[in-house]
């Protein structure tokens, strides 16, 4: 018996060229090149361009996205993983600690889209990586884009409290 059906929203339309870095664990090779697959279409369909780093396991995901962030150019970040269950505590770790971490550069202002799979077996993980199935790849940076895009309508031209040069120039300050 099948679920409901979920809504999928359309990409957004984007109003400047857009860079998103997508970070991504092969740790399960398969299912990241699906994931990749997946987060790469949606990007292009939105025409927006992309990176992609490759970095270890998902605990690395935030930690590269943060480097990015204060080194890079990126508009947004597509984080891609899969932690499947295994014998030991170490997969609520990695779970609760990667979701965190990304949820906190998010509450910063970062657009992230998460896309760590969480899982109880492979095939759970196949199911959801592959780009003609759940696509959570596609989702994750879809999720992105609809971030940047809202970012950029809520955004300010100066988002910086204090004395500009042109307010100096006229001997007054910003609020």
């Amino acid at each position: 018996m099948a679920g409901p059906s979920h809504y999928i929203m359309p990409l957004p339309e984007l109003d400047r060229p857009t860079k998103l870095l997508i970070v991504a664990s092969p740790y399960y090779k398969d299912i990241s090149d699906h994931q990749i697959a997946g987060a790469v279409a949606e990007i292009e369909a939105a025409g927006a361009t992309h990176e992609i780093a490759h970095v270890p396991g998902a605990l690395e995901i935030p930690t590269t996205i943060g480097i990015a962030e204060r080194m890079s150019n990126f508009d947004g970040y597509v984080a891609l993983g899969c932690v499947i269950r295994g014998e030991t505590t170490h997969y609520d770790t990695v779970c609760n600690d990667s979701s965190r971490a990304l949820q906190l550069l998010g509450l910063q202002g970062l657009c992230i889209g998460n896309g760590i799979l969480t899982v109880e077996t492979y095939e759970q993980a196949a199911v959801r990586a592959d780009p003609k199935q759940q696509n959570k790849g596609g989702g994750a940076a879809a999720a992105a884009l609809h971030l940047i895009a809202l970012s950029r309508k809520w955004g300010r031209a100066e988002k910086g409290m204090g004395f500009t040069r042109e307010l100096l120039a006229k001997g007054g300050e910003t609020v």
